[in-house]
């Protein structure tokens, strides 16, 4: 099986400029038009071998795919439409040409569903192998999303279940996991966490909405659902009151594990890619009428700055959301 090491850099970049678009890429950066009155939105997202992915669980298209899936979710968490991202890949020698390719036709194809370029990018050695994406984006003025936009009285928003991507990575590492689960119920799980789709077409349906009145909060749920609202109400000095009760939960989660881990799954399971995202009553329920089944409103945005989760079920049930329990790599 041919190596990276046997054909050089020249010979990697050859192969791989074939998945790019040529009348881009070939120059020392990438030239791209950005229609009037339009801004740049930038996003940076780093996968380490062992950290973020491993074979156990995860091909080298599944590397791919997550890669690009992760920044444009960035991207539509601002509101921005893809423009195209950049590629830095850092190698051992010892790497398969297979597996590299393997790798970019998985960012190709998860490109391709929103005509996103591969631009440019860089190659270099490395004792470990790291795939460092950057997604250019663009958005108006009126559009933008960001963490510091939620008032108090919006409603929060999530546009889809949680908790199935670290449901399906369970599976992978652990099969009899899934005894009560049937093919069907499998593979939806494992494809959550193998190949999320970015919430993009969450962007188009906000504007048929016509929004472009109000200022949106938003972010993506990829460090979990807590997480993002915690993040958001920091950014915001505001706090939120969420209603387990209104949360939607994917039946299958229950076949694998008790309810406690359910819920710890759904609030700090991470990865899902969802959009979790603050605005008024009435535009929120305009949204959610467009979105699938697993989008609902779930609280409200209060003047206090804590996160409680509340459930309307459970006498004197109150849960403090935090980040102590979410993702952190240190």
């Amino acid at each position: 099986m041919q190596l990276v090491k046997d054909i050089g850099e020249q010979g990697l970049l050859a192969k791989l400029q074939l998945f790019c678009d040529a009348e881009i890429v070939g120059d020392d950066g990438a030239i791209l038009a950005l229609q009037p009155k339009h801004q740049l939105v930038v996003t940076t997202d780093v996968l380490v071998d062992q950290i973020h992915f491993c074979d156990r669980t995860t091909t080298a298209f599944d590397v791919g795919w997550r890669a690009a899936a992760a920044n444009l979710s960035d991207l539509a968490a601002m509101g921005a439409s893809p423009l195209g991202i950049t590629v830095g890949l850092a190698l051992p020698g010892e790497v398969t040409i297979a597996w590299v390719e393997e790798l970019y036709q998985g960012l190709f194809e998860c490109l391709q569903q929103f005509n996103t370029p591969i631009v440019g990018g860089d190659l270099c050695r490395s004792s470990v192998t790291t795939v460092s994406i950057t997604a250019l984006g663009e958005v108006t003025p009126d559009k933008i999303i960001r963490r510091s936009n939620a008032q108090v009285g919006d409603a929060v928003v999530i546009t889809g279940y949680h908790g199935l991507s670290r449901a399906g990575l369970e599976l992978l590492l652990n099969p009899t996991l899934g005894k009560n689960l049937d093919r069907q119920e499998k593979e939806f799980l494992i494809q959550a966490h193998q190949k999320p789709q970015p919430r993009l077409d969450v962007i188009s349906k906000l504007q048929k909405i016509d929004c472009s009145s109000i200022e949106i909060a938003g972010m993506d749920s990829s460090d979990g659902l807590a997480d993002a609202i915690v993040q958001i109400c920091r950014s915001s000095k505001v706090g939120a009151i969420i209603e387990a009760n209104t949360i939607l939960l994917q039946p299958s989660l229950f076949k694998l594990v008790d309810s406690k881990q359910v819920w710890e799954w759904i609030l700090y399971g991470g990865e899902d890619f969802e959009l979790v995202l603050c605005l008024p009553f009435q535009f929120a329920q305009a949204l959610i009428n467009q979105l699938n089944t697993g989008a609902a409103i779930i609280g409200q945005i209060t003047a206090e700055e804590q996160v409680v989760l509340t459930d309307s079920n459970k006498s004197n049930f109150s849960q403090v959301l935090t980040l102590a329990k979410g993702f952190q790599h240190f």
